[in-house]
């Protein structure tokens, strides 16, 4: 257990050795952002940094940019809530859903809450003209606890790659190829928080639903950013007068270092437990997309779901994984 642990430490030294140090500034609520839904359960602080959602019996909440921004870079220090919270999910996200309902484009992580001491499961997702028929879907453990203390979570999208981040550690990156068609977002999109009731799916499919007894669940969020440029979502004509921080082509986080590749792989090789790439089942033939890694998809069963540690692929599991996918007003899921 001992040599577990160092190894452990170890690890976590090497994931946090570097530091991007984004130049970024983070913004109040009330300069680029509106209450969604669940108006009694969104709470902003006085200084208007901080905004606390909560879920009850009656209703989640949320909150969404006040504009529209065709590429940008999409940032939140988050902190989930503890205890029992199975059935929840906590999303950070991006689409357009509300005005192109057939061919809408979206970037999501979500949080998927657990029984009691069990971990929170992170998962991110890219959609894009309506093709929610192809999911996209990677899930993550985390390397701490998320309900414990504040981390920052990122999402970059740019005309040429979307990469997520967490605490400044890019963790999954989509680079734009021709073989992905329209399949890459490319339409404007706003950015959404939200926390709900997602008991029919969102842990062991359904198995364990949302216990209100343990209400409310409170998610903060703060050091809000958005960069970007704002556009008519319908015109698409840029705002010259509501850009906001950085060109995001051009900024420190628009391309991974060669010490970010490193933590990544290190990353995934550690905690991601689902790759739709590896899923066989669902994609016998990997989306256009996806760049296989030999030593990583021998982790993986044809399933897409994780080995135990030190397991090999040879045996393939004796039932079928199910996936599922619900819509609600948080956003889009699956496994």
């Amino acid at each position: 257990m001992a040599v577990v642990l160092m190894v452990f430490s170890i690890l976590l030294s090497f994931l946090f050795s570097f530091s991007l140090a984004f130049n970024v500034s983070s913004l109040s609520f009330d300069h680029a952002y509106s209450p969604l839904f669940g108006d009694g359960n969104l709470v902003r602080s006085p200084d208007g940094k901080t905004v606390r959602l909560l879920l009850d019996r009656y209703t989640g909440s949320g909150f969404i940019s006040s504009d529209y921004y065709d590429h940008g870079f999409f940032s939140a220090s988050i902190k989930l809530p503890s205890d029992y919270t199975a059935g929840i999910v906590v999303a950070f996200y991006t689409s357009n859903g509300d005005l192109f309902e057939k061919t809408h484009d979206e970037l999501d992580f979500e949080f998927l809450g657990n029984v009691k001491g069990k971990p929170w499961r992170v998962q991110t997702n890219v959609y894009g003209n309506g093709s929610t028929s192809r999911g996209r879907e990677e899930r993550y453990l985390m390397w701490f606890n998320p309900a414990r203390e504040f981390h920052q979570y990122s999402i970059l999208w740019t005309p040429n790659n979307i990469i997520f981040y967490i605490d400044d550690i890019p963790i999954r990156e989509v680079a734009r190829s021709d073989a992905m068609e329209g399949d890459y977002p490319s339409k404007p999109m706003s950015l959404y928080a939200t926390i709900w009731d997602a008991s029919s799916w969102a842990t062991s499919g359904g198995r364990y639903k949302v216990n209100y007894k343990h209400a409310p669940f409170v998610s903060e969020f703060t050091n809000l950013t958005l960069e970007g440029c704002s556009v008519d979502p319908i015109q698409q004509l840029p705002s010259a007068t509501k850009c906001l921080g950085a060109n995001v082509t051009n900024a420190d986080y628009a391309a991974i270092t060669s010490e970010g590749r490193l933590a990544m792989q290190k990353f995934r090789e550690r905690y991601m437990t689902y790759s739709y790439c590896y899923d066989l089942r669902r994609y016998p033939v990997p989306p256009p997309e996806c760049v296989i890694i030999p030593s990583e998809k021998q982790r993986f069963k044809d399933s897409g779901r994780r080995l135990k540690f030190g397991g090999s692929n040879r045996r393939h599991p004796k039932r079928r994984s199910r996936v599922q996918g619900v819509r609600n007003s948080g956003g889009q899921a699956a496994m």
